[in-house]
């Protein structure tokens, strides 16, 4: 069985900075999203000293639009090196592979939610309530999803 600094030296975790503003941009991304909701303003959140932007659904949209393009980009960034670099070293776990599906169905509904939202289009009322309940239920699910495989170390690439 290989130690946590074996797994490190095989290449099998991303830079530092790169794990940290994954992380970060996630945060945020959550903070916002759960703000496009009008629970800070209900629960008083928002009353907070310094948190009253929270309350304000153009700005923690906004931010959560900055937050999408930076995920996206550390997304196609992890792709891309797992594809050109590491796909001969690494394979996806079984972890992996669901958190990968479900960020997928993040990403889809996501950019799904954002083409709603342009003046010219027009979705279903019904679809866009499945479509918002879908969203919020594949962030929840890879929030637990992510505790869990914390708790237990469970990663997202072992070796091959």
């Amino acid at each position: 069985m290989k130690t946590a600094w074996q797994h490190h030296a095989a290449g099998s975790r991303f830079p530092t900075g790169v794990a940290w503003l994954c992380t970060a941009t996630l945060g945020v991304m959550a903070l916002t999203g759960f703000g496009q909701m009008p629970l800070y303003n209900r629960y008083y959140l928002s009353d907070i000293p310094g948190l009253g932007w929270l309350a304000d659904f153009y700005v923690t949209r906004n931010i959560h639009y900055v937050g999408a393009a930076v995920l996206l980009g550390l997304l196609f960034y992890a792709a891309f090196d797992f594809l050109l670099r590491r796909r001969k070293k690494l394979r996806l776990t079984r972890s992996g592979t669901l958190r990968l599906a479900l960020v997928a169905g993040i990403v889809v509904s996501g950019v799904l939610i954002v083409i709603k939202n342009f003046p010219h289009v027009y979705f279903n009322d019904a679809f866009v309530i499945g479509l918002n309940l879908f969203h919020l239920a594949m962030v929840i699910s890879l929030l637990a999803a992510n505790v869990v495989c914390l708790i237990f170390r469970k990663r997202w690439a072992a070796p091959a």
